[in-house]
């Protein structure tokens, strides 16, 4: 995998040494991160990404040394890098170096990786379990931040997803309601309505689920955003998800359920590649 990393004002080949084990986000995950994407010659809403990675890192407490515009252009610096039409993972940070508990924001250093990462496949076999580990509030997590310390928790619902046979998991909000995809926002058809689980604060509301609405709502199809449950679920026509890894991904079961992929899912995908070859 060829990767580029930019850490303290230098670009270095593949994953270079940056913590220490007194780094407070090595061990008080004083850390943020945002993801984007580069493929066939486009970068959707990179400059979206770049923006929200200085909103988490004010969330977390950090201070970012440099301005959304300036992480924008290193981006774009490190996609020129690669062959045109590579497909990219772009991946900017911030972290803290010291702190106690809570991170000292005048510590706070930026690193930016980019590296090749292939696109799933649009019909690959994505089935879903119910998990029974359930998305954090925001008074008990910094769920209005893309902090790691949210991601073990998706991590050990992934795990257990495939021990049991499935690829990915739906996850809860604490009442019960659905959440989201262990890795992804939930979109979910029932007589040619799309709905998505309204934003509540225990979930990032994704750029890739913001545009996907917007792209269908201007396409005429409409989109409620509102509580879901698991039964609504069990009942859907087509179950799809959107996010930077895949961008819009159908998922083709959820328990015991099998389900295909439809025209709603086929029409998200064909209007965000339509959107993202626009430019």
């Amino acid at each position: 995998m060829q990767a580029y990393s930019y850490v303290d004002g230098k670009w270095h080949d593949g994953n270079p040494p940056v913590l220490g084990p007194l780094s407070h986000a090595t061990w008080l995950s004083g850390i943020i991160f945002d993801g984007a994407r580069a493929f066939e010659g486009t970068t959707p809403d990179l400059d979206l990404h770049c923006e929200r990675s200085i909103r988490s890192a004010k969330a977390l407490g950090l201070r970012a040394p440099l301005t959304a515009g300036e992480v924008h252009e290193l981006c774009l610096e490190g996609v020129r890098k690669f062959p045109s039409g590579t497909q990219l993972y772009i991946r900017p940070m911030f972290f803290a170096e010291s702190g106690w508990i809570d991170p000292d924001p005048e510590t706070t250093r930026f690193m930016l990786s980019v590296y090749e990462s292939p696109m799933p496949d649009p019909t690959g076999n994505f089935r879903a379990m119910i998990s029974p580990y359930r998305r954090p509030t925001p008074e008990t997590a910094p769920t209005d931040a893309k902090a790691s310390c949210l991601y073990p928790n998706s991590g050990r619902a992934m795990r257990l997803a495939r021990e049991s046979g499935f690829e990915n998991a739906v996850i809860l909000d604490q009442i019960g309601n659905v959440a989201e995809f262990a890795t992804s926002n939930l979109f979910m058809v029932k007589d040619g309505t799309v709905m998505t689980p309204a934003p509540n604060g225990c979930f990032l509301n994704g750029i890739t689920r913001q545009r996907v609405i917007k792209l269908l709502r201007d396409a005429g199809t409409p989109v409620v955003e509102c509580q879901v449950t698991v039964n609504d679920l069990m009942n859907a026509d087509e179950i799809f998800s959107t996010g930077n890894y895949a961008k819009v991904q159908p998922c083709t079961g959820v328990g015991d359920r099998s389900l295909q992929p439809g025209p709603v899912y086929t029409l998200a995908r064909k209007l965000y590649w339509e959107f993202a070859h626009k430019g």
